[in-house]
């Protein structure tokens, strides 16, 4: 099984803090409510875009908290998808006419996506002799 090394763990670290910001981000950014003219589902009056924030946030934090104290490639893997799906959600869940909400999720998605992958591209490529 592949390992990394406690000076690695830095990007979990990062990645819980940007799953923390994704979570807060619908108050703070004022993306909470929805707005029945643009066209997206909206459950017990928040948007989908506060809806995938705070999801995939506790998501995101749980997979970053995980693979800081018992690491599995997998997670990595998990949140890299998940990145992905935030650079596309607002336009597949309709909220692509929220400016915040979409620059929010493209920039936390790109920023998830590349922590996650250059995790995983380091422990593939790391000397055979170090372990965590």
């Amino acid at each position: 099984m592949a390992s990394k090394s406690m000076s690695d763990r830095w990007r979990d670290w990062v990645m819980l803090a940007l799953a923390a910001w994704l979570f807060l981000s619908p108050w703070i950014l004022g993306f909470t409510v929805g707005v029945a003219n643009q066209g997206e589902a909206v459950a017990a009056g928040f948007s989908a875009a506060a809806w995938n924030a705070w999801v995939l946030g506790i998501v995101i934090a749980a997979l970053a908290l995980w693979a800081a104290f018992q690491f599995a490639e997998w997670h990595d893997w998990a949140n890299g998808i998940l990145g992905v799906w935030l650079i596309v959600s607002p336009w597949i869940l309709g909220f692509a006419a929220m400016t915040a909400a979409v620059w929010n999720h493209v920039i936390v998605g790109l920023l998830i996506a590349a922590l996650a992958l250059w995790e995983v591209w380091e422990v593939r490529h790391q000397p055979s002799g170090q372990s965590a």
